[in-house]
């Protein structure tokens, strides 16, 4: 069998064992699933599994083990082989994640968790197991890190409930991926799985520690960010709040919910207040914490105020009708952050002098990468991309820059005209 039928053979098997898990939990709310680790380490769930990992790419762990070095020198049957037997004979022990410290946008970092490649595996075979099973469980309302579900779904969500909102509950938990209560975590997972071998290579990913400048330190609380079981774990936990909301206090506000950011959009203020009252107890309960810097209520009545969600700035902007009433009609925006942080992509891609070297169509090439995907994204609405034709802009006066740094010119502005002449691959742009 060749590579292209084994990966539609492997991918056809594991969507197969997806749906059996996700109907018979969807008919069956209470049962808990007892005979699932054997189906982990099923050669072609792994085989599956692996091919997942390996198109996510990604570097290496603490063993020093990579994508590249399993593929062209350890063999990828060797290895998958080798995970087979350790699984069969519970022998499984997975290492301490890397963590390294990524730039966020408002000059501070966050910590991210890099298993080895072997640990990621396991737990993308795991995650195809046990993720159906959740899945029957998950609320319509929630959005981030799940099968045919999107940011953008989200934001079409939040244009419907704005229709009869004029509060915005924007809530943002402290640390959530750090604090998440270990224990609590299990007992919601054991909710659902009752197969002891499964919910204890569970809790030894979350035991396993992180190794951070050749230290050691141990995980008592929270679930790594960077794992591949992590988005999944991370959305059972809050699917407690979920459930409570649903059950008890939908008729507040319609909860919105990307991962571990939400918002609750309220038709009055009363109803806001109240809706805040109750996020805080759910909180408490599940041991996590609000940031009071940016959690927030917002009043989007009449177009002064907005707030910011999955990178977009959120407000109600005045249409006038053929009459010439005024209406306001809730769109979105790239958010100052979002903005920021395309100007920081575009500088690293062609700002450094190490850059210079390369041919400016080979910059244009990448320029094209970037621009397509912003443009995917963030170009989703008319009052969108004048925000972005600022961006388009900036593109031209870098990309100008660059060229006139190549050929050593005195003047800070050339003519980009020549620029563009010298250029045979086409620049896109991100409004049109």
């Amino acid at each position: 069998m060749n590579a292209s039928k084994l990966a539609n053979y492997t991918d056809v098997k594991a969507r197969e064992l997806w749906t059996t898990l996700y109907l018979c939990a969807k008919e069956q709310p209470k049962r808990r699933f007892h005979a699932l680790y054997d189906k982990i380490y099923r050669p072609d769930i792994l085989a599956e599994a692996w091919r997942r990992v390996k198109r996510n790419k990604g570097s290496g762990g603490i063993d020093g083990q990579t994508i590249e070095k399993i593929v062209y020198e350890y063999g990828e049957s060797k290895f998958l082989n080798e995970i087979y037997l350790t699984l069969k004979k519970k022998q499984y022990c997975p290492n301490p994640v890397r963590r390294t410290h990524i730039p966020k946008g408002d000059g501070k970092t966050r910590p991210l968790g890099i298993p080895t490649i072997k640990d990621r595996v396991v737990q993308m075979a795991t995650k195809i197991v046990i993720e159906p099973i959740f899945e029957a469980d998950f609320k319509d309302f929630s959005y981030g890190f799940r099968p045919k579900r999107s940011a953008k779904q989200a934001l079409a969500q939040i244009r419907k409930a704005s229709k009869n909102s004029y509060w915005v509950v924007d809530v943002d938990i402290k640390g959530y991926f750090d604090n998440i209560n270990q224990e609590k975590l299990m007992k919601l997972v054991e909710q659902r799985i009752s197969d002891r071998r499964v919910l204890k290579v569970i809790r030894k990913w979350l035991e396993a520690g992180v190794m951070e400048e050749d230290q050691f330190h141990e995980t008592e609380v929270g679930t790594p960010q960077g794992g591949v079981i992590s988005p999944l774990l991370a959305n059972i936990y809050l699917n407690y709040m979920d459930t409570i909301w649903e059950k008890k206090f939908a008729h507040l506000g319609t909860l919105i919910r990307y991962a571990d950011d939400f918002v609750i959009m309220c038709r009055t203020k009363q109803h806001a207040f109240d809706s805040i009252q109750v996020i805080l107890s759910i909180m408490e309960k599940l041991d996590l914490s609000l940031s009071k810097e940016k959690s927030k209520l917002v009043n989007i009545w009449d177009g002064t105020n907005g707030f910011d969600f999955l990178g977009f700035h959120h407000r109600k902007f005045p249409k006038y009708n053929k009459g010439g009433s005024k209406i306001y009609i809730l769109t979105h925006v790239p958010s100052k952050k979002a903005m920021k942080k395309m100007r920081q992509n575009i500088r690293e891609c062609i700002g450094p002098r190490s850059q210079l070297y390369r041919g400016i169509n080979d910059v244009v090439e990448d320029l094209n990468a970037k621009i397509r995907g912003l443009r995917n994204y963030y170009a989703i609405t008319p009052m969108a991309k004048k925000w972005l034709n600022r961006i388009d802009w900036y593109v031209l006066e870098r990309l100008n820059l660059f060229w006139n740094k190549k050929r050593k010119a005195r003047h800070k502005h050339g003519k980009i005209g020549e620029l563009m002449i010298m250029t045979s691959g086409v620049l896109l742009k991100l409004t049109g």
